[in-house]
């Protein structure tokens, strides 16, 4: 999922609160080595008789210590003809955006947040934006998915994340300035689809634990980016994609699994004609894990599949 702007407008008294703890365990982190080593890179490349398609888990926010993109990254980038993405380029500037995301995220029954939130969590939410001056109420209209991405925006940008230097964005200049060709895997419709359809229970408990363990959710935020650092996937599928299926089943099911079932057609499209030439597919790396990723449906399908990682053992 893209991190859109106008999911990043929400209460700045709870955001806040948020960030004073981000700031605390921001200044607890290991420092980072002046000269880091590239991250490892979630790369693999799909082959059949004529074509290649290259899948790459992204980071959809990074910080600058994350680049230079590593060798594999860049070969497969030079050797694609064109990119895929979750939405194209186009589709996350056009105009419309905000507005689509404003309508998804309000409550289509008239209910309000804190008619969805148990009375405990409403008041812990209440409480920890009154921290820093303000009030839940200001919260109201939108659901408990879009309050939890926003925060989730909010923390990672006080440790140093950008969305502007996620693996997306970066790849999305760099196609633009080599004029390679871009596409969406989805439209923001169907993404925002998505987002929405989840079930209320499970977007619920998904804010409760922010709200509950603040200092958690940012050391989670830590250890994720540490892990796609590493390309260390196992450890991924287990702090990303089993706790989320463990947790929230269903959303997992929306947010992944049938997502991923869409994109296969259009991922095979670019392997079924040799007129087509190569494809870098850059993709959230949810989408990549586990049974249910791309990477294992496409091997299922009969396609040559193979990690590129020269550090991989």
């Amino acid at each position: 999922m893209k991190p859109l702007r106008s999911a990043r407008r929400i209460s700045a008294a709870l955001l806040a609160a948020f960030l004073c703890v981000a700031h605390a365990m921001a200044a607890d982190a290991p420092a980072t080595p002046a000269a880091p080593k590239p991250p490892v890179p979630l790369l693999w490349k799909v082959s059949d008789a004529d074509n290649s398609v290259y899948l790459l888990g992204s980071f959809h926010l990074l910080k600058t210590d994350d680049y230079p993109l590593p060798k594999e990254t860049q070969a497969a980038f030079a050797d694609s003809e064109s990119l895929l993405f979750e939405l194209s380029p186009d589709a996350l500037t056009a105009p419309d955006v905000a507005g689509k995301f404003a309508t998804a995220a309000g409550y289509a029954d008239g209910r309000n947040l804190q008619q969805v939130l148990p009375a405990a969590t409403y008041a812990a939410l209440d409480k920890l934006a009154a921290s820093s001056g303000g009030v839940a109420g200001a919260m109201q209209a939108q659901e408990p998915w879009f309050i939890t991405l926003a925060i989730s925006i909010g923390i990672a940008q006080r440790l140093g994340f950008r969305p502007e230097l996620g693996l997306d964005q970066h790849l999305m200049q760099r196609a633009a300035e080599a004029n390679k060709p871009t596409a969406g895997l989805e439209t923001i419709d169907a993404q925002l689809a998505a987002l929405d359809s989840t079930p209320m229970q499970e977007q619920v408990a998904g804010l409760k634990e922010f709200v509950d363990d603040p200092k958690k959710s940012v050391a989670d935020m830590m250890e994720l980016h540490r892990q796609w650092r590493a390309g260390d996937v196992a450890g991924l599928n287990r702090t990303m994609r089993e706790e989320m299926i463990a947790k929230t089943p269903q959303t997992y099911r929306l947010i992944d699994v049938a997502r991923n079932e869409a994109w296969l057609p259009k991922i095979e499209a670019r392997l079924s004609g040799s007129k087509s030439g190569d494809t870098l597919v850059v993709v959230g790396a949810l989408h990549l894990l586990g049974p249910d990723g791309l990477v294992e449906k496409l091997r299922a399908k009969g396609y040559k599949v193979e990690r590129i990682c020269s550090t991989c053992k």
